[in-house]
């Protein structure tokens, strides 16, 4: 597919927070990444409002097993309270991902360039990413590197289906939709021999509008020097 990537994720722990769990403060991991923290993942690679990422698919690498820890969070009162978070341990991920240009933003029209989003896009994967990476929460530190999509063993190899339920699939925000509102959408989450290949966004009917927003607007007044810096630091 055209402005592919294709990259190895891994980390010593993830939390992929199912949103019932966070009622009570006792944080529980889904099982597999959600097509949101995935997006985050390749938005920290590389991302400019110019282009949305769309997350094919992502195969399961290594067995999926978890760990829970006592943590003090803070109360939104003020103080601290006591909770149980429970996180994925020793995740490794491979996810094929491609972008494609923002239908709303014709703000951006201009910067409409897929050789050179494409091509800085790949430089900065070898780089290891743009900014921190982050399997589901801050404190779960992750590491990205470029690979070849089925490539290596796997622990599902041979499993056929596994089906997870209803799972959140992701948000989308005020510029990524063309009414300017705020959706939540769901999905049932089904791997076959250790991949998982998503729903595009637009196909998710269990959907709910979650809130409104405003879109920041750009123009090549104020995005004038930000390809400068690209080219510097990814020549």
């Amino acid at each position: 597919m055209r402005n592919q990537i294709e990259f190895e994720l891994t980390g010593k722990y993830a939390l992929f927070t199912d949103p019932l769990t966070k009622l009570g403060g006792e944080k529980l991991s889904y099982q597999v990444p959600t097509y949101q923290a995935l997006k985050g993942v390749v938005e920290s690679i590389y991302w400019k409002p110019t282009i949305t990422w769309v997350i094919d698919e992502v195969r399961i690498r290594n067995v999926i097993q978890t760990e829970s820890k006592g943590m003090r969070p803070i109360e939104y009162n003020g103080g601290n309270t006591l909770a149980y978070y429970t996180y994925l341990k020793d995740v490794r991920y491979q996810v094929r991902a491609h972008f494609e240009f923002n239908p709303y933003r014709e703000d951006l029209a201009h910067d409409r360039n897929e050789h050179k989003h494409h091509n800085v896009a790949k430089r900065a994967l070898e780089a290891g990413g743009r900014r921190d990476i982050f399997l589901g929460t801050r404190e779960c530190q992750g590491y990205v590197e470029p690979c070849v999509f089925g490539q290596g063993d796997g622990f599902y190899n041979i499993v056929p289906e596994v089906n997870f339920g209803v799972m959140v699939h992701g948000i989308s925000y005020p510029d990524e939709t063309p009414t300017g509102e705020r959706i939540t959408r769901l999905w049932p989450v089904k791997m076959e021999k250790g991949i998982i290949r998503f729903w595009r966004p637009e196909e998710c009917t269990m959907s709910r509008k979650t809130g409104e927003g405003t879109v920041k607007a750009f123009g090549a007044g104020n995005m004038q020097g930000v390809d400068e810096l690209y080219a510097e630091y990814f020549p």
